[in-house]
């Protein structure tokens, strides 16, 4: 049997940069995943000509230009710009809040106005604190940026999204929120943004490029033989699961998708509408053309895909999104990362194997900054 200096479990970026960066090197690799398709969630699925996000929508951004050039020489990055709409009982609002936004919430024209508005709903959240720390998300959110916009766009969607009251959310997940005096509905604050040019599956196609690759492979079932045939593991799993969930098991939050191809070119005009009433069951739509589509394009496309998201609590066999920020889960998750940090000869990485939610980019540099 083949000898490998690298088993990498897991195909998702952490594992594909690492991969990458490991045949660079001249290292023997290994790729396993139990899926049937490489690429973890950033992995897309063509449908009517559009690559669908299956796994939700992925936009990379960032302000570190070596992580930018790096994805780049891999696949070109097009100029896709994160701009969300908010829809609350039939009416829009403009992401991130902004004088759009503020315009539309109370008809105020310039920043002097704005901040007027804001600075009198937080001082009525300030005098019912009467000193004291916000104990809970919504008392932070209000400090934050008042009544109103909470109520319309930040309640229903939190607590769609966490399956939990936002009085009963720490404060600390809402810590900070983009507030801007200008009419800019640019989402992200980074330098870089985009979309690889063809969709993500390029950009894994190139990472693992010449690596040899195992799908279907479940490392649980073949740990022993797996183990035997590399001198370390990259690991990018649940931590708990490595462990056999010997402390219990750490719980997630999960996303499902309801979707549909319309027979139109154009459903929402934008890639992300978020839908912030707390009745409509799903948290947002995503029309997938838009992400790599622009102008004629858009409707050269006769058809359109679009993907319903609704938020879950994890249970065993679905897949784990993002981890709980709780109490419990932020204990149990230190007495993992302890057993890791003692493991000889296996690297932890991603997401899952973190325990943390991260963006593709700080995956990529964390992949990047690893120890051949």
């Amino acid at each position: 049997m083949a000898h490998y200096n690298y088993l990498i479990v897991g195909s998702g970026l952490f594992g594909s940069v690492f991969a990458y960066r490991a045949r660079q090197a001249g290292k023997k690799c290994l790729v396993i995943d139990r899926r049937s398709h490489a690429g973890g969630n950033v992995y897309c699925e063509n449908i009517e000509g559009i690559n669908v996000h299956k796994y939700g929508a992925h936009i990379f951004h960032t302000s570190n230009k070596e992580v930018w050039d790096f994805v780049n020489s891999i696949v070109e990055f097009n100029r896709y710009t994160n701009s969300p709409v908010a829809n609350y009982k039939g009416k829009l609002y403009n992401l991130p809040f902004n004088m759009n936004t503020f315009h539309q919430m109370w008809g105020v024209r310039t920043p002097e106005e704005a901040g007027r508005k804001l600075e009198s709903q937080r001082a009525e959240v300030k005098k019912r604190l009467a000193g004291r720390e916000p104990q809970n998300l919504e008392e932070q959110a209000q400090l934050l940026i008042g009544k109103d916009i909470y109520e319309a766009l930040i309640k229903g969607y939190t607590e769609k999204q966490w399956g939990r009251s936002c009085t009963e959310l720490l404060p600390f997940i809402i810590s900070r929120l983009p507030v801007r005096m200008v009419f800019d509905n640019n989402y992200f604050n980074d330098k870089y943004q985009g979309i690889p040019v063809g969709g993500y599956n390029k950009l894994i196609d190139g990472l693992l490029d010449g690596v040899e690759v195992r799908l279907n492979c479940d490392f649980f079932k073949q740990r022993e033989e797996l183990c035997s045939i590399a001198d370390k593991i990259v690991y990018t799993g649940p931590l708990d699961e490595y462990f056999n969930y010997q402390y219990g098991k750490l719980q997630y939050r999960t996303v499902s998708f309801e979707t549909t191809v319309e027979d139109t070119s154009n459903y929402q005009g934008n890639a992300v509408v978020n839908y912030t009433e707390r009745e409509v069951p799903f948290t947002r739509i995503i029309e997938h053309k838009h992400f790599e589509m622009f102008g004629q394009e858009v409707y050269d496309c006769p058809k359109t895909v679009i993907s319903k998201e609704y938020s879950t609590e994890w249970m065993q066999g679905m897949e784990p999104y993002y981890p709980v920020n709780d109490d419990r889960n932020n204990v149990l998750a230190d007495k993992y990362r302890h057993l890791a940090s003692q493991e000889k000869n296996v690297i932890f990485g991603g997401r899952l194997a973190d325990y943390r939610y991260y963006d593709m980019a700080p995956t990529v540099e964390a992949a990047l900054n690893v120890d051949i």
